[in-house]
């Protein structure tokens, strides 16, 4: 497999090329940023691991050059958020970014794998999709938006209210719905192992800290950058799983990602009997298979609590999708 890193000497971009340079089943590695990629390749190319890494910028048609046989694209490229800024607030500088990239992998790698990691994730996919759509070659089961932190920061926090921090590896949540505030919707009820106190005071401080975890980073590093390091794990962790699947190498287990239901139109309507039928992207368990998504799966027995946050997080959803979708006629 040939993987395409687009921001890879930003800060999500350096650690993400990192684990993918690790990754036994990356034979090449293809680094692209406006500044310093080649650096970043030259350091990770001496590296004693499988892939052989190259290095591009702009010049000499460079993005497109870094593109040219890849099998799976991802992208963090973007402005990070700074303290006080909302995903929202990042809309109009990464939508540009996010379009641009996106016209050139519709014109070099129409099959690749997409996966979209730049915020805000809710409005970038539906941006990708337009723009491949225009260039009619949009395939909804190869476009992702990675929602994978959410999932790893809910086992990490309810193994820690469980008393258990040293098992956060074990625990698994699902969190549907989208990558910002209340759109993420982690369904605890789910959680296994099970949180082990019925407290509704509890359950409240976990929701809000698994959709609103990445202020904490934000805040904690006093300005200087959002997440990065835990992204750039989580990012790794997907884009392993697709690559997986892609190859045909196990069978896949069910992932989680902001993807467009039409991936999956029958597989989506038992999630549209849950959420109804207003938002066209939405974060749901996925079977991957080597040409992309395989199924959309259906949510297990929610609760009351998890009806109403979806509720909220489909009314928001609603206008992220619409910026993203008009985004085309701005550019």
């Amino acid at each position: 497999m040939k993987a395409t890193v687009i921001g890879a000497a930003g800060g999500i971009g350096q650690p993400l090329s990192l684990l993918l340079k690790q990754n036994p089943l990356i034979k090449e590695l293809s680094l692209y940023d406006v500044v310093n990629a080649k650096g970043v390749a030259a350091d990770l190319g001496h590296i004693n691991s499988a892939s052989l890494v190259h290095g591009f910028v702009p010049d000499n048609n460079g993005l497109v050059e870094s593109l040219r046989g890849t099998n799976i694209v991802v992208i963090p490229a973007g402005m990070p958020r700074k303290p006080g800024m909302s995903r929202d607030d990042l809309f109009n500088a990464n939508g540009s970014i996010v379009h641009d990239i996106a016209e050139a992998i519709a014109k070099t790698a129409p099959k690749a794998f997409v996966l979209v990691i730049s915020n805000p994730v809710n409005s970038m996919v539906p941006i990708v999709a337009e723009v491949f759509k225009k260039h009619n070659a949009y395939d909804p089961k190869r476009l992702f938006g990675v929602t994978t932190l959410d999932l790893v920061r809910a086992s990490t926090f309810v193994a820690e209210a469980n008393g258990k921090p040293h098992d956060a590896a074990d625990y698994v949540i699902p969190v549907v719905g989208g990558h910002s505030g209340v759109t993420i919707v982690p369904l605890i009820s789910q959680s296994k192992p099970a949180l082990t106190k019925d407290d509704r005071e509890l359950l409240d401080k976990l929701t809000h800290r698994i959709q609103f975890g990445g202020d904490e980073v934000v805040e904690a590093k006093n300005g200087a950058g959002s997440a990065t390091l835990s992204m750039a794990f989580a990012a790794a962790r997907f884009s392993d799983a697709v690559i997986q699947a892609a190859l045909g190498k196990r069978d896949s287990p069910v992932v989680y990602s902001y993807v467009d239901l039409a991936a999956d139109p029958k597989g989506a309507q038992e999630i549209k009997a849950i959420i109804g039928d207003k938002t066209p992207f939405f974060s749901v368990p996925l079977q991957l298979g080597p040409e992309g998504i395989v199924a959309i799966k259906p949510f297990n027995a929610i609760t009351e609590f998890e009806k109403t946050a979806l509720e909220k997080a489909v009314d928001a959803l609603k206008d992220n999708i619409t910026k993203g979708v008009e985004f085309k006629s701005k550019v």
